[in-house]
Protein backbone atom coordinates (compact mmCIF):
# COMPACT_ATOMS: atom_id res chain seq x y z
CA UNK A 1 0.00 0.00 0.00
CA UNK A 2 3.15 2.47 0.92
CA UNK A 3 4.30 1.79 -2.33
CA UNK A 4 1.28 2.41 -4.17
CA UNK A 5 0.85 5.76 -2.48
CA UNK A 6 4.53 6.66 -3.53
CA UNK A 7 3.94 5.95 -6.78
CA UNK A 8 1.07 8.04 -6.99
CA UNK A 9 2.96 11.11 -5.45
CA UNK A 10 5.56 10.46 -8.42
CA UNK A 11 3.14 10.20 -10.97
CA UNK A 12 1.19 13.48 -9.52
CA UNK A 13 4.61 15.29 -9.43
CA UNK A 14 5.48 14.55 -12.81
CA UNK A 15 2.07 15.28 -14.33
CA UNK A 16 2.00 18.74 -12.56
CA UNK A 17 5.67 19.86 -13.64
CA UNK A 18 4.87 18.66 -17.31
CA UNK A 19 1.38 20.89 -16.97
CA UNK A 20 3.94 24.00 -15.98
CA UNK A 21 6.02 23.32 -18.74
CA UNK A 22 3.45 22.98 -21.26
CA UNK A 23 1.82 26.29 -20.02
CA UNK A 24 5.19 28.01 -20.19
CA UNK A 25 5.88 27.09 -23.70
CA UNK A 26 2.58 28.44 -24.57
CA UNK A 27 2.99 31.63 -22.81
CA UNK A 28 6.04 32.29 -24.56
CA UNK A 29 4.42 31.46 -27.91
CA UNK A 30 1.81 33.87 -26.94
CA UNK A 31 4.39 36.67 -26.23
CA UNK A 32 6.20 35.64 -29.46
CA UNK A 33 3.09 35.89 -31.52
CA UNK A 34 2.29 39.34 -30.67
CA UNK A 35 5.47 40.94 -30.94
CA UNK A 36 5.31 39.11 -34.19
CA UNK A 37 2.21 40.75 -35.46
CA UNK A 38 3.35 44.37 -34.12
CA UNK A 39 6.73 44.36 -36.01
CA UNK A 40 4.39 43.02 -39.36
CA UNK A 41 1.70 46.14 -39.02
CA UNK A 42 4.95 48.59 -38.07
CA UNK A 43 6.48 46.95 -41.28
CA UNK A 44 2.96 47.65 -43.70
CA UNK A 45 2.40 50.52 -42.43
CA UNK A 46 6.50 51.69 -42.86
CA UNK A 47 5.63 50.37 -46.28
CA UNK A 48 2.61 52.51 -47.18
CA UNK A 49 4.22 55.45 -45.95
CA UNK A 50 6.92 55.47 -48.01
CA UNK A 51 4.83 54.95 -50.92
CA UNK A 52 2.44 57.57 -50.28
CA UNK A 53 5.22 59.82 -49.25
CA UNK A 54 6.42 59.89 -52.64
CA UNK A 55 3.12 61.30 -54.62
Amino acid sequence: MKKLNLSLLLLVMVAMSSCSVVTGIFKAGAVVGVIAVIVVIGIIFWIFSMFSGRQ
